[in-house]
């Protein structure tokens, strides 16, 4: 990447269990991460993306591997040399000090001149939606708005890179999405590089403009939203990403064939070679119910429940061999919903387009 502002080489890092044993918390990480990007590192607990978090910011010392920030090596350097500031889960705000207080310690402790402190606090907590707040305490504060002010505290100082360790987790849903949205238009405008941990998909895919899927201490796929979601590199990928479907066999030509002798029409994959073990994945929104008279591909399901969840329904089913399927039928569609019932057959239809293969060679 051209105009990496981070870039981590060979990153690794193991801790020791109770039990003696070594695991491995980052296992070789190459990353490239541009400047003014919002790039998110996803994964399931324990999969390392904290670890490569506490990394970039220094409090976690790497075994192996160089850390480099716009141009300069920090892998030595204490966090406090290095040109980024963190967002906590916790906030971590002084409970005795007011909200400007709290936004301008760091400035404060730089020896920052009073009447640039605070102005540089107004224009940051104004930026944030806070400017009436200024005196409050913490403890006087909603969650998002302490949130906010743990966001503002970071910004101030004006680092090269933000890093975010799951902000949002604390809140509820509504405040969470609305955040959501905020932290992308605030990153946006202030032209800073955010590194942004979650283990929540959703949110990885709203806020991203890369979005990094850890597993065991390693990067299993790197790209955008869309290409994370459609186009998953590995099973663990497209497991983890959203629901999914998917189907144990081999491609034949245009037709996957599935363990249990089921023919999947899909759109050819030149890396996948013929006849080679592969997974087929079909997204549960990629279903779709149609006449019999449809010339669209379907699968042959018997419906074992249908639950309503507002904006779509989940259609649950299995194959005649005994394979669980899962569909996502839009709400506008409730009158084709209506016609199905437990215990009935159906035929799911699907579009060749929206099948996408995965190679199986070399997974475990």
């Amino acid at each position: 990447m051209r105009d990496a502002i981070v870039r981590l080489a060979s990153a690794a890092k193991a801790f020791s269990t109770p039990e003696g044993r070594q695991v491995k918390a980052l296992d070789g990480i190459d990353l490239e991460i541009g400047r003014n990007e919002f790039i998110t590192l996803l994964g399931p607990s324990g999969c390392g993306k904290t670890t490569l978090l506490q990394a970039i910011s220094g409090f976690v010392e790497l075994d192996a591997g160089r850390i480099v920030i716009d141009g300069d090596d920090v892998t030595d350097r204490p966090p406090y040399r290095r040109p980024v500031n963190t967002v906590f889960q916790n906030y971590a705000l002084f409970p005795h000090m007011s909200v400007g207080e709290n936004t301008g310690y760091a400035l404060e402790a730089a020896g920052v001149g009073k009447a640039e402190r605070i102005e540089r606090v107004r224009a940051v907590l104004k930026m944030v939606g806070l400017e009436d707040m200024e005196g409050r305490l913490p403890r006087q504060l909603s969650g998002g708005q302490q949130q906010r002010v743990a966001l503002a505290r970071a910004i101030v100082a004006r680092p090269k890179v933000l890093l975010l360790d799951e902000p949002l987790s604390a809140l509820d849903r509504h405040l969470r999405e609305a955040m959501q949205l905020e932290l992308k238009n605030l990153q946006h405008e202030l032209g800073i590089t955010f590194i942004f941990v979650t283990h929540d998909q959703q949110e990885a895919l709203t806020m991203s403009d890369r979005v990094a899927v850890l597993n065991g201490g390693s990067i299993q796929q790197l790209g955008t939203p869309r290409q994370i979601y459609d186009h998953p590199a590995n099973t663990f990928v497209a497991s983890f990403i959203g629901a999914s479907n998917l189907f144990e066999g081999r491609s034949d030509g245009r037709d996957f064939i599935t363990g249990e002798g089921t023919a999947i029409r899909h759109t050819p994959n030149a890396a996948i070679a013929g006849k080679e073990p592969a997974v087929a994945l079909i997204r549960p929104e990629n279903f779709f119910l149609a006449t019999s008279t449809s010339t669209c591909p379907a699968i042959d399901v018997t419906v074992e429940q249908i639950v309503y969840v507002g904006s779509s329904f989940e259609v649950f089913g299995r194959t005649a061999g005994g394979r669980k399927l899962l569909a996502h039928v839009p709400a506008a569609q409730r009158a084709a919903v209506g016609l199905l019932a437990t215990g009935q057959s159906a035929r799911w239809h699907y579009d060749p387009a929206s099948v996408h293969l995965i190679a199986t060679r070399g997974e475990a």
